[in-house]
């Protein structure tokens, strides 16, 4: 079998990828380890900047995204109980939209199933081979049989425990990372949110987040030890601590009730450098881990996949070999951006162990700090909605 790009791995960055590439006529096959059940399983954020909707919007795949997607103006930061909206519309006139990363993905694997193209779900011993040279190959097993992909080009979208990134020699490739001391103790819930927006909360006891998934659904948050166990934490437990961490007012109006999901995810900020050996070219998760707490992971998985896409158009239609050249410091330059406000907007919301009284009286002076001054505010919202892609 042959095609002219070969996708790995069939979460919203490989998807997102195989459509805009289909848009353009450039035949494309993704390979997934996991089953299609599994992958539309997997709980992950929703948080969607401007620039990630606009390339939805030109992916043709956002009808959904605009009829169920709660557009939000804003989010509330709480230190202490003390709690200030940030208008982001009012500051830079930009707004971020509440939609699943499981809604994203289906209404993507909806679009591929309907043009045709091909998605192989449970491929198993996926190798790279050859992709120092013009003819990459890709090897894989399905039904026990061995398959092989020649291509002329590899994306790897196969996330942080992927085969692409491993499949680089190491001394070709450096990496960076963050591993910090504690995770996100995470559950869903069947109930109408407490705001309308997002609150985020810093207290002593550690920091807090109110988010949703619909009008109806909620996700709520609580800082745990990153050794915490998640069956450790009853319902009743989660919803005391999640009212100790915040303002009196949420406190009071948090309609409660039995979790449909709960888990720990750990948090690490992650980058690796190059992006691109020969004809493999990484993007998403396999390039970069950012920790939720600014909202960046799916939309910088976006932004490498718009680039890059265009890296592939340009190659087809021009056979210009600029963008693909260009590929890997244009999106590390935005990566590491995202990765400093990520970075930032959990140093001032979590508290650290061994961190003195000093240092909070400085995550304190940042939070008032944001409050007082415009240009701290815009800056705020500029890098959460989402800096140009």
């Amino acid at each position: 079998m042959r095609t002219k790009v070969a996708i790995i791995g069939a979460g919203p960055a490989g998807l997102l990828l195989g459509r805009l590439l289909d848009k353009a006529g450039i035949e494309t096959v993704i390979l997934e380890r996991r089953s299609q059940d599994y992958v539309l399983g997997r709980i992950r954020a929703g948080v969607l900047e401007q620039g990630t909707v606009e390339l939805l919007d030109r992916a043709d795949v956002s009808e959904r995204l605009h009829a169920d997607g709660l557009v939000h103006d804003g989010v509330e930061l709480c230190f202490d109980g003390d709690k200030h909206r940030f208008n982001f519309r009012e500051l830079i006139g930009r707004t971020v939209t509440v939609y699943g990363q499981t809604e994203v993905t289906r209404d993507l694997m909806q679009a591929r199933d309907d043009s045709g193209a091909k998605t192989i779900y449970e491929a198993e011993n996926v190798s790279l081979h050859d992709f120092d040279s013009d003819k990459p190959k890709v090897r894989y097993l399905k039904d026990g049989v061995e398959h092989e992909l020649a291509c002329d080009f590899i994306a790897g979208c196969d996330g942080y425990h992927g085969v692409a990134r491993a499949s680089v020699p190491a001394g070709s490739i450096r990496t960076f990372e963050r591993v910090y001391p504690f995770g996100w103790l995470g559950i869903l819930v069947d109930k109408p949110p407490v705001a309308e927006e997002l609150i985020y909360a810093h207290h002593e006891r550690g920091f807090a987040l109110c988010s949703m998934r619909s009008p109806t659904r909620s996700r709520y948050y609580v800082q745990v030890p990153a050794d915490e166990q998640v069956q450790e934490w009853s319902d009743d437990r989660f919803w005391d601590e999640l009212r100790r961490r915040v303002d009196e007012e949420t406190a009071d109006n948090l309609v409660t009730g039995p979790s449909i999901e709960k888990s720990i995810a750990p948090l690490r900020s992650f980058v690796a450098e190059p992006l691109r050996f020969g004809r493999l070219f990484l993007a998403g998760d396999a390039a970069h881990i950012v920790p939720p707490t600014g909202a960046k992971g799916l939309n910088l998985a976006a932004s490498d996949v718009g680039a890059l896409a265009e890296a592939f158009i340009a190659f087809y239609a021009d056979r210009s070999s600029a963008g693909i050249d260009g590929y890997s410091a244009r999106v590390l330059s935005r990566i590491w951006k995202a990765e400093r406000f990520s970075w930032w907007m959990t140093s001032i919301l979590h508290t650290f162990p061994n961190k003195d009284a000093f240092s909070r009286r400085i995550q304190r002076a940042e939070f008032d700090y944001l409050r007082s001054s415009e240009a701290a505010a815009r800056s705020l919202a500029e890098n959460y909605t989402g800096l140009p892609m």
